[in-house]
């Protein structure tokens, strides 16, 4: 199955959920676009070109094969709570980075040092739900300025445990106008997460092509 056959939902239209609006529809992307405040939902969509449908979270749900809950992880936690079982036999995207404030200016993991976001939210997920971890390597601003970037695209690195999962996300990547680099199952999301070697703003520093990530990874 391909993310052609599938109907994609973006749940939440801050930072990350605004920018991937963006470039999903830059691609040619048709997706759904779900957000608490359904007013400013609807005028985010406008602004798309058509490509963006305006919809409660529950008609995302309901709707979509991919979901990419663009929220904080605390609100993804609670994602899952409610909706359960409704979640089964889809494909979730994961692009979460678990910081919070650090009370100097800064930001800490608000879970434990060795924990990933990743493999705590998909063991969360009901049986048949298959969790990718993605678009949360690049900083919101990052992710917009380097969106199909020429001649080379920048880079997303992402982490599956399941093969098909994760080539429909590989696709939905680099429909948004950035080179996918897969770098392994979900015992990985660490390192893709902020303070792991793979971020952008952790050991990496930076953004890359292929050539450099396959030298990283």
């Amino acid at each position: 199955m391909t993310i052609s056959d599938r109907t994609v939902a973006i749940i939440g239209t801050g930072n990350i959920g605004g920018r991937l609006a963006a470039a999903f529809a830059a691609g040619g992307q048709d997706f759904l676009l779900a957000g608490r405040d359904i007013d400013a939902t609807r005028k985010l969509a406008a602004d798309l070109g058509g490509h963006a449908e305006a919809v409660s979270v529950d008609d995302a749900v309901e709707r979509a094969g991919v979901l990419v809950p663009a929220v904080w992880f605390d609100v993804f936690k609670e994602l899952i709570a409610q909706y359960g079982g409704r979640l089964a036999g889809k494909v979730i995207i994961d692009p979460t980075n678990p910081v919070g404030p650090d009370g100097k200016g800064g930001f800490a993991k608000i879970i434990g040092a060795q924990e990933s976001a990743g493999e705590i939210l998909a063991g969360l997920l009901p049986a048949g739900a298959r969790l990718v971890k993605a678009f949360g390597t690049l900083s919101a601003d990052t992710l917009s300025a380097v969106a199909r970037r020429e001649p080379e695209r920048a880079v997303l690195f992402y982490a599956a445990d399941d093969d098909a999962a994760g080539e429909e996300v590989a696709e939905l990547i680099r429909t948004a106008g950035y080179e996918p680099v897969r770098v392994g199952g979900l015992d990985q999301s660490i390192r893709l997460e902020v303070f792991g070697n793979l971020h952008e703003l952790g050991g990496l520093g930076r953004v890359v092509t292929k050539t450099e990530a396959l030298e990283v990874i």
